[in-house]
């Protein structure tokens, strides 16, 4: 069956960097689009970009424009989120999501951004 599981979150300080990895199982990557999204404490879920099967990634949330990267390892199956120069206003439970025969989320990870 389809699992999307969220990993490489964690606390950060301001200005640094983390990649989020998702292992995807059940179907391949390089067939169906993929996504990152995220949801702050108190805050709706917010969508921060995908990913197509053609691997043409684009960052929709003004608010990481030129920061975030959304990446894909075909071989090991796995989405990425780069993030770099991160704020505080990062922080988040961070949500890998895959558009199979329906939509799928994973567990989330959480990112914390503070000094």
């Amino acid at each position: 069956q389809v699992q999307l599981v969220e990993s490489g979150g964690g606390l950060v300080q301001p200005g640094g960097s983390l990649r989020l990895s998702c292992a995807a199982s059940g179907f391949t990557v390089s067939t169906y689009g993929m996504s990152w999204s995220r949801q702050a404490l108190g805050k709706e879920r917010e969508f921060v970009g995908s990913i197509n099967s053609a691997g043409i990634s684009r960052i929709t949330a003004d608010s990481v424009k030129g920061r975030f990267t959304i990446s894909r390892d075909i071989a090991k199956n796995m989405l990425f989120l780069e993030m770099n120069r991160l704020k505080p206003e990062d922080t988040a439970v961070y949500y890998c999501n895959a558009f199979v025969y329906r939509a799928f989320t994973g567990q989330g990870t959480q990112v914390t951004v503070s000094s």
